[in-house]
């Protein structure tokens, strides 16, 4: 049997026609940069993800990118953020002149540590970056508190989380600015790159919109300097199709997250191989099953000659980068999260996963322990 870590084909099969004649609608009307099919995505996102300005983005490190343009952040200046997580999430901090300033994780969630945060935080600290990662928020009520303390904006990465909810809200409103990523593997994926920034804040939507364009509210003519971080109508139209089914592709990714637990419990493996947690008052959308695991990489490659395909993410943190070597770590600064380096494994979680494929991916792992 051969299990890979996500199935695109799977998605689009029943929504090929669906799909395809939204394509079409843009090639006839030969509309492809922002215009109406631009403008209804980010409405009906808008209410999706209850949050008052959305503006869509032409990735997930755009949105981050152009977030922090938007926060007028550059050198001189500091973004609190962690050192385990997606490159774009420090890559962007540094894109635009500031300073990375990197804590640890929390082991069991994998995200911000908050503590850590409040000890990071100096008069520079002009911003904080939580990120939501593998589908689970971070512990948001805390990190609040020490933006508001420190006056700093809170930016949100939640381009691993769309639909996740902490204490029964939805990331993307908890920020400052939120940034979302709808690359294609993601729980809603477009046919490109393409990306979301979200905001309560109407000046900052504003000025988010502009930046997006050259820094331009009406054309030729710019305040200030942005980029051309427009997204495509084409992307737009793919995405309007598919997001009316994320709620039903979380839940089957949920169930498929259940239907694990029971799999590796009944094959004696929980003091083994630790599973995910989802603390009380999380939602987590497994946008990632990820789980931690003794000889990792030789587990790894067992399940590769058994046809699973699995991933690590990510296999070294942000602070033992070479490109930010200048920042002046070294191995053990963050024990927490270079533990977990050596340890994670990404199993397949995509929703159309069958339970069959999910026995055989346990008794893989079972096969290799025993």
């Amino acid at each position: 049997m051969r299990v890979p870590l996500i199935d695109l084909q799977a998605q689009y099969r029943p929504l090929r026609t669906e799909i395809m004649g939204a394509i079409t609608r843009v090639c006839d009307e030969q509309r492809f940069i922002l215009g109406p099919e631009v403008e209804a995505l980010e409405r009906e996102l808008a209410a999706m993800l209850e949050v008052k300005h959305v503006i869509g983005v032409s990735s997930g490190t755009d949105a981050l990118l152009v977030a922090l343009m938007a926060l007028g952040i550059g050198p001189g200046d500091e973004v609190v953020t962690t050192t385990f997580s997606f490159f774009a999430t420090a890559g962007s901090i540094a894109r635009v002149g500031a300073r990375p300033v990197l804590v640890d994780i929390e082991p069991a969630t994998f995200t911000l540590d908050p503590a850590a945060v409040e000890r990071a935080v100096t008069p520079k600290t002009k911003a904080i970056m939580p990120v939501h990662l593998y589908g689970l928020s971070a512990e948001m009520d805390p990190i609040v508190q020490i933006a508001e303390r420190a006056g700093a904006a809170i930016v949100e990465d939640a381009a691993q989380a769309i639909g996740a909810r902490y204490k029964g809200r939805q990331v993307g409103g908890f920020g400052t600015l939120a940034c979302f990523s709808f690359f294609p593997t993601k729980n809603l994926g477009a046919f490109g790159d393409a990306g979301l920034v979200t905001t309560h804040d109407e000046a900052l939507g504003s000025r988010v919109r502009a930046l997006r364009t050259h820094g331009g509210e009406r054309r030729y003519y710019h305040q200030r300097i942005g980029g051309n971080f427009r997204i495509d109508a084409l992307q737009a139209a793919v995405l309007r199709v598919k997001a009316p089914h994320l709620r039903g592709w979380t839940e089957a990714r949920r169930a498929n997250a259940s239907t694990y637990r029971r799999l590796f419990a009944e094959q004696g493996l929980t003091s083994i191989v630790r599973l995910p947690v989802e603390p009380d008052g999380f939602s987590h959308i497994y946008h990632q099953f990820v789980v931690r695991v003794p000889r990792r990489d030789q587990l790894r490659a067992h399940l590769d000659r058994l046809g699973v395909t699995t991933e690590v993410y990510y296999p070294l943190p942000f602070h033992l980068q070479e490109c930010f070597r200048a920042l002046g770590h070294r191995t053990g600064d963050f024990p927490e999260a270079e533990r977990a380096a050596a340890e994670v494994l990404a199993l397949p979680i995509f929703a159309e996963v069958t339970e069959e494929q999910q026995r055989y991916v346990v008794d893989g792992i079972a096969e290799f322990y025993r």
